[in-house]
């Protein structure tokens, strides 16, 4: 495998390493493609090309787009021509179009427009004749708009008047990074000009349906006639239900097909290829003593009956794929600390696990069913493309996998600064837990690194494949040693690892964490007098608990953090979904803030106003009360160790690539003070010392 030239040494060169993402194939399977996301000119910003990949693994990838704003989500016609979504124009108000590249070369063409940009968008390459020049797309429309034409009005009377009120009936208001309303998404479709036509007029498929409408997912039906999507029904009192909803391309009439209730809640996977089949999920709804189990199911949409699938099987799906001839499905889940493909035998209900070692995303299969395509990571390398062999799925042994094929990546692997190992013990309950370690190569029993401990988020989520936003090799190649524990809560080990912990953010879930800290601070190469602990989001919560729990770290960072429970509930963007968890018994026992006293570690706190799930009260809050509150000594000014680091227009992740840089510059200044006793040093550019000569920093 070609390695990449970029190093993990230094934050320039990290925030400008490539990064592949998505694979969409040809309906012929001749062609498959990706998006290479790479740092734009002026290094504040990513921009994203799409290249095309040799299916047979011979031929360099071939660079396909080189338009200055980058192209988004490829897709193809029936004849092979390329879709995707772009802004190219000058003018800074542009929006996002959907544009065609012509399968025989030449220059792309503009296909369809919409006031308001394109989302995400579908085609109908294996529909019927009539049907496989039709798109269908997402896009939002004012809600007082009756066409396309008022819509514009609208848009422009309130940028004209730089208004951007915002009157609600109902509930959310917001979601995760952004606000909900005046508009709403809604779906259109278009027919694809000819090469010589103007860009088409799109028409709503069904108006006005926005309202229930959170996002506007949808899987369309590959013979072109509906699609379905996730539906939210209202429920009173601030809350809703989700179901899944079947819309008539032709006419815009809508269907429940699957309607919540008290007791389940439903989520769309795929439509089968000949479209007759809807394989979607089955959501326990949670409540203070259960998580809820998700399930997979099947219905027939002729005539709505529905069974179980993988009946028995402990796991949690994430993504579901057909094959061509509709007798079998491949999925991926999460599964100790990996996420394999696995392949589900419709007629036998049969399981079979068909990948070993990484996590896998964005399957997609040939039209003979004889290969599989799809991006494998893991904490050894991020996201490359691999060709799996499904043409011996029946003789496969228990520890068996079917052959994989590495494809020529247009990104090759970044050179890692040290090595990668499991951790295994038993926690307080006899349950397994599990976690992985990566250490400095220089790490050894006679010069022992220090350790970080990195909790992650969700909370119902796992360390199982590479992350950007945290990424343990940064800390590696500064001579630290990085544990990624997986304590109850998390998924890859069954429905009751989950349950341990739900309810009981404070209980199992820290044991299991200090369980497995216990263990690798055990390990001869391994410094015990120089810990410090980690966490974002679910982990930034729990990296509050430990503060109040323990003084055994030298230093603590927690990043959109949950503080006082009591408050982060009724604020947050989802407040309903927490509701069901935190009863006032778990808010009043788990909340970190009723342990603020306690805390003697220096804590570096990190909050993005923008972050809706876990609003900036709670970091604000944190904050106030650290100084106010803790136990840790005051100097004479009133000043502590603890550090604030606040990005007024970041949101729940650090995404602005310099901001990502300071993210990690200012981390790891303040354990190098608190860990290593070193000098901070903190970077030029948040304006605390004297510029260099360069300029850089």
């Amino acid at each position: 495998m070609e390695h990449s030239k970029h190093s993990f040494h230094n934050l320039d060169s990290y925030i400008g390493m490539h990064r592949v993402a998505g694979l969409q194939l040809s309906p012929d399977g001749s062609r498959l493609v990706t998006t290479v996301t790479s740092l734009d000119k002026e290094e504040t910003g990513y921009r994203s090309a799409l290249w095309e990949l040799d299916t047979n693994g011979a031929s360099p990838a071939r660079r396909l787009t080189r338009g200055t704003e980058g192209e988004t989500q490829a897709g193809f016609t029936a004849n092979g021509d390329l879709l995707f979504i772009a802004k190219r124009s000058s003018d800074k108000d542009a929006k996002p179009a959907l544009w065609r590249l012509p399968a025989n070369g030449g220059e792309a063409q503009l296909v369809v427009e919409h006031p308001a940009g394109i989302g995400a968008v579908q085609t109908l390459p294996t529909a019927p004749a009539s049907r496989q020049g039709t798109v269908v797309f997402t896009a939002s429309t004012m809600p007082g708009a009756g066409n396309i034409e008022q819509d514009k009005t609208l848009r422009a009377l309130r940028k004209d008047k730089k208004v951007n009120a915002i009157l609600h009936s109902g509930y959310p208001v917001r979601f995760w990074d952004h606000d909900l309303g005046p508009q709403q998404p809604d779906y259109f479709r278009a027919q694809l000009p000819s090469e010589t036509d103007d860009a088409a007029t799109p028409e709503a498929i069904s108006p006005g349906i926005g309202a229930e409408l959170l996002e506007a997912g949808m899987h369309i039906a590959p013979n072109g006639q509906f699609l379905v999507t996730d539906w939210r029904t209202p429920e009173g009192r601030g809350s809703s239900y989700q179901g899944v909803t079947k819309i008539d391309l032709d006419t815009g009439e809508r269907e429940l097909l699957l309607e919540p209730d008290e007791t389940y809640e439903y989520g769309v996977g795929k439509i089968s290829p000949d479209s007759t089949e809807l394989v979607y999920y089955r959501i326990e709804r949670s409540t203070p003593e259960n998580p809820g189990r998700s399930t997979l199911w099947l219905m027939n949409l002729a005539g709505g009956e529905t069974h179980q699938i993988a009946v028995g099987w402990d796991r949690m799906v994430t993504s579901v794929t057909w094959l061509p001839n509709s007798t079998a499905l491949l999925v991926t889940a999460d599964d100790f600390g990996r996420g394999p493909v696995f392949h589900i035998a419709l007629e036998t209900d049969k399981v079979t696990r068909l990948t070993r070692e990484g996590s896998y995303s964005d399957v997609v299969i040939s039209p003979d069913s004889s290969s599989a395509f799809a991006l494998r990571a893991s904490y050894e390398y991020p996201a490359e493309p691999v060709r799996l062999d499904l043409t011996h799925i029946t003789g496969l042994e228990d520890g068996d996998e079917v052959a994989l094929g590495a494809l020529n990546s247009p990104v090759g692997r970044p050179k890692l600064p040290g090595r990668l190992e499991e951790v295994t013990t038993t926690a307080e309950d006899g349950t397994s837990i599990r976690a992985w370690l990566a250490l400095p190569d220089q790490a050894t029993a006679g010069s022992p690194a220090p350790l970080l401990l990195w909790v992650h988020g969700g909370p119902v989520s796992s360390w199982n494949t590479w992350s950007w936003r945290w990424n343990p090799w940064l800390m590696v190649a500064q001579g630290y040693a990085v544990v990624l524990p997986d304590p109850g809560l998390s998924t890859g080990y069954g429905h009751d690892f989950v349950a341990r912990g739900w309810g009981r953010w404070g209980a199992e879930p820290y044991t299991d964490l200090m369980r497995i800290t216990d263990v690798v601070e055990d390990r001869a190469d391994i410094d015990r007098t120089r810990t410090a602990a980690l966490g974002g989001s679910f982990g930034g919560y729990m990296a509050n608990w430990i503060a109040g729990q323990t003084d055994r770290f030298k230093a603590i960072v927690t990043h959109a953090s949950l503080w006082d429970l009591n408050g982060f509930g009724p604020t947050t963007d989802m407040s309903f979904y927490w509701a069901r968890e935190m009863r006032p018994e778990m808010v009043a026992k788990y909340s970190p803030s009723a342990y603020v006293d306690r805390i003697s570690t220096p804590m570096l706190v990190i909050h993005g106003d923008k972050d809706y799930r876990v609003p900036i009260g709670e970091g604000l809050r944190l904050w106030y009360e650290l100084l106010s509150k803790s136990g840790l000594p005051q100097q004479a000014d009133g000043s502590t160790a603890h550090r604030f680091l606040y990005f007024p227009e970041e949101n729940h992740w650090i995404l602005s690539p310099q901001h990502a840089k300071v993210w990690y510059q200012v981390i790891l200044g303040y354990l190098a003070e608190h860990v290593l006793g070193e000098e901070a040093v903190l970077p030029q550019s948040l304006g605390l010392s004297a510029p260099e000569e360069d300029g850089k920093n």
